[in-house]
């Protein structure tokens, strides 16, 4: 087996562990707040506290593989996770639990942005697109199967073997990294850690996060909108001093690429908003129309499906038609799909249930698989590190930006309006949205893109 095949099946075992660690808890809530007698707002965290542990440790994660390696932050990485969902198991209280989790994030945290990076260095710009689609098929396949698989695991045993059944799969992945990946000498030009810009990009990243979960919340408004604030600030600082120093945490000035920065802003309107929008459907359909639970969960299965098929055209013809068209017709599915969530008035109208969920799956995977070919394309292979970091930061804040944005805004609409109103108000407000990115990829040079792909396959 070729090496960088055996690279890529750890990087992608490591990424589904981390995904499956991320959403199998949700379901084990009930279960998890009757045994430690733990309040709605203190499950919360119990999710909250794993994306804040992983987000606070990526902007360490090109600093780690350059002093050490890629393949030790790896292992290291592993260790650290096993070793908290170990323990989050054996918790005795939910204070316990949300600090084994903070932990457990802060190791599942290192194992994307590294592993991405020790993989994709492998792969030549033309055949990054196959191996984007790899990832988003993971990604999809992940939080497919987590509720039904945490859900059984609750009713059969107990909501501890939801962090036990892990373990398994995270020792495998762990075997294969010590079996497969060979060992990378330190960086002989080590950059010294930049600590200031640390400690500010862990306490904006902090209050961002802590700001966002408020915001979403019906009465955390101001207190939301101060953290966001102070977090702001303290952001503000981090960019200012990252631009001006030799040495900073990260190296910011790979944004100035326009497909690394179209692809983030991509990321932000179009998944990370569908985030927020699948959440508000949730509410419309089951408190306004009246739906079981069962029958609006079953909508993710033409929304699945539909995600697949546009992840398996994009690895096929990302290198045909370039990320421009993809992006632009990606958008308008998704833009279409919210409009037939809102015109969706009764439990019966399950043709536009179906393919309201059908075309946001589509548009919505084509474009973030699309952004996911597209954002390392011009990127130099020692700067994979940093720019891996950047990309998950942005990935982690899109899908709580999406929350707390939308519930906001939905929360303004219920106070002055009927919940009927407001709920369409809401979805025709997010349909608009999606002509944001639209505009963002009028000025992708996609002839350039498309030509220098087919140039580097013919010289393969």
């Amino acid at each position: 087996m070729p090496y960088r095949i055996k690279v890529a099946i750890v990087y992608l075992l490591g990424f589904f562990v981390d995904l499956i660690n991320m959403f199998i808890a949700n379901v084990a809530y009930p279960s998890i707040g009757h045994a430690l007698q733990a309040s709605v707002g203190e499950l919360a965290w119990v999710s909250n506290g794993y994306i804040l542990g992983l987000t606070l440790v990526i902007p360490l994660s090109a600093w780690l593989a350059q002093r050490i390696g890629g393949r030790r932050v790896f292992l290291l990485s592993l260790s650290l996770f096993m070793l908290a969902t170990a323990a989050a198991g054996y918790a005795d209280s939910i204070g316990e639990l949300v600090g084994w989790r903070v932990l457990q994030g802060m190791g599942g945290g290192l194992l994307i942005p590294i592993g991405q990076t020790l993989t994709y260095q492998l792969y030549r710009s033309h055949e990054r697109a196959g191996l984007s689609a790899a990832i988003m098929l993971v990604g999809l396949l992940a939080p497919a199967l987590s509720p039904a698989l945490g859900g059984l695991i609750v009713d059969r045993l107990d909501w501890r073997w939801v962090f036990f059944a892990n373990l398994p799969l995270a020792a495998l992945a762990l075997l294969l990294a010590v079996l497969w990946l060979r060992p990378q000498a330190p960086d002989p030009q080590r950059r010294p850690l930049e600590v200031k810009g640390l400690l500010s990009a862990c306490a904006a990243l902090t209050l961002i996060l802590l700001g966002l979960t408020r915001l979403g919340e019906t009465e955390g408004l101001s207190q939301g909108a101060l953290l966001l604030a102070a977090g702001a600030v303290i952001l503000a600082y981090f960019l200012r001093r990252s631009l001006r120093i030799a040495h900073p945490l990260l190296n910011l000035r790979l944004v100035q690429d326009p497909l690394l920065r179209t692809s983030m802003m991509i990321y932000q309107c179009i998944p990370g908003l569908f985030i927020g929008v699948s959440l508000i459907a949730m509410l419309y359909l089951q408190n306004q129309l009246g739906m079981r639970a069962a029958q609006v969960g079953s909508l993710m299965l033409p929304w699945s499906l539909a995600s697949f098929l546009a992840i398996t055209l994009t690895g096929r013809k990302f290198n045909h038609f370039g990320p421009k068209p993809l992006f632009i017709f990606g958008c308008l599915l998704q833009g279409l799909g919210i409009l037939a969530l809102s015109q969706i008035a009764h439990a019966g109208d399950y043709g536009l249930q179906v393919a309201a969920f059908a075309l946001m799956g589509f548009g919505g995977s084509l474009c973030s698989s699309t952004a996911q070919s597209s954002a390392f394309l011009h990127i130099a292979d020692e700067q994979l590190a940093d720019a891996s970091a950047l990309w998950n930061i942005n990935r982690q804040l899109s899908f709580c930006l999406g929350v707390a944005l939308l519930s906001l805004l939905l929360n303004l609409l219920l106070a002055h309006f009927t919940p009927a109103v407001a709920y369409k108000s809401c979805f025709y407000l997010a349909a608009a949205s999606t002509l944001i990115p639209m505009l963002l990829c009028l000025r992708i040079a996609n002839r350039a893109i498309v030509r220098r792909l087919n140039t580097q396959q013919e010289h393969q």
